[in-house]
């Protein structure tokens, strides 16, 4: 199995102090290199002058962690590529896979909140959820043609590259017909390359069949959050259906998937609820203001008056708290019921102390991880 972080930034209340959280990102992430975790993923989130969300620009980010690591790959969860001019996303990337030495894996997403959307780009709007999709899919497609190494030229819904009318006449670049037309520039070509080739992994947070369909169909790995187990393994195995038939080979279960699960580790259960419940209940309080609770219901169960969102509610469903051996039976279940391969720890919910934090991750480092060694990663 492949183990990552999931590094959600921020500090309720605490604004002030950005340069620390800055410092103990940096702290945890390369503690989790050391101890020989595969990733690192960070966010992107618009706006959030209420602490929980605080970092809008995943790119940059990893940069910063790229340059203080040497191993560990870089990803996001994600770039909301909609909120994008999509040549420069794709100039982005590529040049951090190139100053990462090709350590990028791109995490793609459409976007959730509307307050976010409409500031930055009106067209991704997620109150129109099919123009939404469609920027999405557009966005993606500039950026594959950008990250070819040829000229391109994309004329679509919302973009048209290169713009039309522009003449070219330089002596250090002669007009040839790969780009010029007429005296007119008619195609691009987006410098620098990635330095993986065709380009770095791609990976989308999925959850609905339409997403998880789309993106299988696409070559694009999935990423999960929230279902419990029952209801992982019918998004699971629609993701290996839908990626088997496209690729015309058989894709073994848990296979292009990573799922992102609430993990803290502490010497006692006691303990580890007493010292994480308060900053992961804040962030589910922020998160399912918006999602609702249906992500979490049991593969048949309906959301109904009964489900309260609570530190026991969320415990069997999607949690690893606890002791060592607790968590590691957890993902022991879930190796086995689904198949998983890649597990990302989102441990760094706002809120909770950095000591906590990085205690949590030694423990999961020196008794939980070597539970797994020696399993193999599929390339």
């Amino acid at each position: 199995m492949r183990f990552s972080i999931f590094h959600a930034l921020g500090a309720p209340g605490q604004l002030g102090d950005y340069h620390r959280l800055m410092r103990e990102a940096r702290e945890y992430a390369v503690a989790a290199e050391q101890a020989g975790f595969w990733s690192a993923w960070y966010t992107e989130h618009h706006f959030g002058h209420e602490g929980q969300e605080l970092t809008p620009n995943p790119v940059l980010m990893g940069a910063d962690i790229a340059a203080r690591t040497e191993r560990l790959r870089i990803g996001q969860a994600a770039s909301i590529v909609t909120f994008w001019h999509p040549l420069r996303l794709a100039e982005d990337l590529a040049l951090l896979d190139q100053l990462s030495g090709g350590r990028v894996e791109i995490g793609v997403g459409r976007g959730l909140y509307g307050r976010e959307a409409v500031n930055l780009n009106p067209a991704a709007d997620p109150r129109d959820q099919e123009q939404n999709r469609a920027l999405f899919e557009e966005t993606l497609e500039v950026m594959r043609k950008a990250w070819s190494g040829e000229f391109f030229e994309h004329h679509g819904r919302f973009f048209d590259f290169p713009a039309p009318g522009v003449r070219w006449d330089h002596p250090l670049s002669p007009a040839s017909p790969e780009f010029v037309r007429d005296g007119e520039i008619e195609k691009l070509k987006v410098v620098p390359q990635p330095y993986q080739r065709p380009h770095p992994p791609l990976w989308q947070v999925v959850d609905s069949p339409r997403s998880i369909e789309s993106s299988a169909r696409q070559g694009i790995q999935g990423i999960f959050w929230l279902p419990p187990v029952s209801a992982l393994k019918e998004r699971f195995a629609l993701y290996r259906r839908t990626a088997s038939e496209a690729a015309g080979r058989p894709y073994a279960p848990g296979e292009g998937l990573a799922l992102v699960r609430d993990v803290y580790v502490a010497d006692t259960m006691e303990q580890a609820r007493a010292e994480f419940e308060h900053a992961l209940m804040q962030t589910y309080r922020w998160v399912t203001h918006w999602r609702g609770l249906s992500n979490l219901m049991e593969a048949g169960e309906e959301l109904g008056p009964q489900h309260e969102l609570s530190f026991d509610f969320l415990d069997d469903r999607n949690l690893l708290v606890g002791t060592p051996e607790h968590v590691a039976g957890k993902i022991e279940q879930l190796r086995d019921e689904v198949g998983l391969e890649h597990l990302m720890l989102w441990t760094t919910h706002p809120g909770l102390p950095h000591k906590h934090a990085m205690r949590s991750l030694e423990l999961f480092s020196e008794h939980v991880l070597p539970r797994f060694s020696g399993e193999g990663d599929r390339p």
